[in-house]
């Protein structure tokens, strides 16, 4: 049976000091740093997070799924998942604009439906998780910073699965891996921040090449250069950086590189 509150120390001797990235000296906190600097991108980090919460929730013989949803501003939801087959039901969250975990994470509110045949809030959705066989749901949103929002979904094949018991060790879950989750969303933004500026960082190189050539050979201003490469993207509908980068490969002397060390 689960115990009433989430006991970090029971939950790293169990299942932490299991995990590859642990040592068994390490606290839960240590850990979920550990996964965070491990992992790939937010994502993958987002992949395991949901695998240890069905780990920790899952009872022998009663597996709960879960998945994990985050919304980042500008950027496509991402929807994780603990086992294929709580994949095959978090694709739902794609496919209907109003579900418990897009109301969690804009409310920042726990939602919990009970028993989905007697659901009438979400009548679509609950139709497709009735499909899938899940009888009740939990949602819980995850504490992070500005814009960013996330939640915690928990799929049951049984009606009433959530109760108060099992309610609070989730909340003590998420509550307790906020933190993480916040670093890796973090990190995943100063990653992305960086490929950026790298991206602009050789484009501009290429299209200051591409000027330069021009200038050599119709021997004009820098200002009439960039004119002619700009009126050459506009006939060809094609971007600045491609026609600059062509102008560039046309002299045969291989791809246009920058030097930045970010």
């Amino acid at each position: 049976m689960l115990p009433a509150r989430f006991d970090l120390s029971e939950w790293h001797r169990e299942t932490v000091a299991s995990e590859s990235t642990a040592k068994t000296d390490t606290s839960v906190t240590e850990h979920l740093h550990e996964l965070v600097l491990n992992s790939s991108d937010v994502e993958d980090f987002l992949n395991e997070l949901a695998q240890v919460a069905a780990r920790n929730l899952s009872e022998p013989g009663d597996e709960i799924l879960c998945a994990i949803t985050l919304l980042r501003h500008r950027k496509a939801a991402t929807v994780a998942s603990s086992s294929p087959a709580a994949e095959a039901v978090a694709r739902l969250e794609y496919e209907f604009n109003e579900t418990p975990s897009m109301t969690a994470s804009t409310s920042q509110e726990t939602v919990q439906v009970p028993e989905i045949r007697e659901d009438g809030q979400w009548p679509e959705y609950s139709a497709a998780l009735l499909g899938e066989g899940v009888r009740s749901v939990l949602a819980l949103p995850f504490q992070l910073e500005g814009e960013t929002k996330a939640a915690l979904l928990l799929y049951s094949g049984r009606p009433n699965r959530f109760e108060e018991r099992l309610l609070k060790f989730a909340e003590d879950f998420v509550s307790q891996t906020s933190l993480a989750l916040r670093l890796a969303v973090r990190f995943a933004h100063y990653s992305e921040t960086a490929a950026n500026l790298r991206a602009t960082l050789e484009s501009r190189t290429v299209i200051d090449m591409a000027v330069g050539i021009i200038m050599a050979q119709s021997r004009c201003s820098q200002l009439d250069a960039f004119e002619i490469l700009k009126t050459a993207s506009s006939t060809r509908n094609s971007k600045l950086h491609e026609v600059a980068t062509a102008v560039v490969n046309s002299l045969g002397q291989g791809r246009a590189r920058t030097h930045y060390d970010g």
